[in-house]
């Protein structure tokens, strides 16, 4: 694997009067938050963080997910980002207050009162 974890933080915008999108909260300083932190404490050669367009959990956003885990974690802001960076991406230890509830998702909801997986 060329990184041991992958770190993509949702930028999406959507055109005014649509749907709630992550990139009108502050989803390029996020980006950047994590992108210096990360090089800052010498984790960029195994650990890559970087935008990337929607992840179909904009309600619940900003929205960043951690692979190969596929933790999401919801409403993460600028205050957050040293916390995730620092106990899941070195200590591999989630961050149990910011784990996205999918509850919280309209068409995960939906998906579920349907009874799909």
């Amino acid at each position: 694997m060329l990184f041991t974890k992958h770190v993509f933080i949702c930028t999406n915008q959507r055109p005014a009067g649509s749907r709630v999108s992550c990139g009108e909260s502050h989803g390029m300083e996020l980006v950047a938050a994590f992108k210096k932190l990360i090089k800052d404490k010498g984790l960029n050669t195994e650990i890559r963080a970087q935008k990337t367009g929607c992840l179909e959990a904009c309600e619940a956003g900003p929205s960043v997910v951690v692979y190969p885990e596929g933790v999401f974690y919801s409403r993460v802001q600028l205050s957050d980002v040293e916390e995730i960076v620092t106990e899941h991406l070195e200590h591999n230890k989630p961050v149990e207050r910011l784990i996205m509830d999918f509850r919280e998702l309209p068409w995960y909801r939906k998906k579920q009162d349907q009874g799909s997986d």
